[in-house]
């Protein structure tokens, strides 16, 4: 399955937030999209089996728990495919960086002279 095959789905999107911030035991992964999708902890069980099968989460058994993070491996070559197309927005951040710079001094300029 393609990389962006894999990241269409929301349900996998969030699954890989939720691992980004650290390693989960697949029952907590379960609880939190089935409260937030309401779907079934064999449809959970069923995304969490896609990540693994492409790449993006590896699973560890701790006991009888089976606790899941993700493998960076094929976000980077998302990253990569992204990298061609940076140059369209670069810019515009750019742009946005100097304003924000360019409000906050005058802010504090504003500050400092007692406005």
């Amino acid at each position: 399955m393609h990389a962006f095959d894999v990241l269409g789905d929301p349900v996998r999107r969030r699954i890989l937030e939720l691992l980004a911030d650290g390693e989960m035991t697949s029952g907590a992964v379960c609880a939190a999209i089935q409260e937030e999708f309401g779907i079934s902890q064999p449809a959970v069980s069923q995304h969490l089996r896609v990540l693994r099968d492409a790449g993006f989460a590896t699973v560890r058994a701790e006991g009888r728990r089976r606790l899941y993070a993700v493998d960076s491996t094929p976000l980077r070559e998302v990253d990569a495919w992204l990298d061609r197309f940076r140059g369209f927005w670069a810019p515009h951040f750019a742009a946005l960086g100097t304003e924000l710079a360019r409000g906050k001094r005058e802010r504090r300029l504003r500050e400092d002279a007692g406005e």
